[in-house]
């Protein structure tokens, strides 16, 4: 079992950034490709971006490819997603999650309870 609590989210103005940090419990989730999805008022939920365990194998969506990087710290048991050059498209509530690959998030077995970002014009 793993359990995953999201945290930096917030408000921030176009143009600007933010650092999501995701903390993962549990001896299992460095053995496991982790990611970020976001889900917008009235949308489904969206692929972000994901990492391989061994974090050689990165995906991104196309809609933040260039602007947002996943990284991880398998020591510490910990996610990222740093976000640059933010849009007011990128509002949304950032979930994390791991034992998974892919955009389907039916894919993913373990989620956190996500943060809201919210991103001004």
């Amino acid at each position: 079992q793993v359990q995953l609590v999201e945290s930096g989210g917030g408000l921030v103005q176009a143009g600007g950034s933010l650092r999501l940090s995701c903390a993962a419990s549990g001896r299992t989730f460095s053995s496991y490709g982790a990611g970020w999805f976001r889900q917008a008022p009235g949308k489904e939920r969206e692929f972000v971006a994901a990492r391989s365990s061994g974090g050689a194998t990165i995906s991104y969506a196309d809609s933040v490819k260039g602007r947002f990087t996943i990284s991880r710290d398998n020591a510490k048991n910990t996610l990222y997603l740093q976000m640059t050059s933010l849009k007011p498209e990128d509002t949304a509530v950032y979930y994390c999650s791991a034992r998974g690959w892919g955009t389907d998030p039916g894919r993913w077995d373990y989620w956190g309870q996500g943060t809201q970002v919210t991103v001004s014009s």
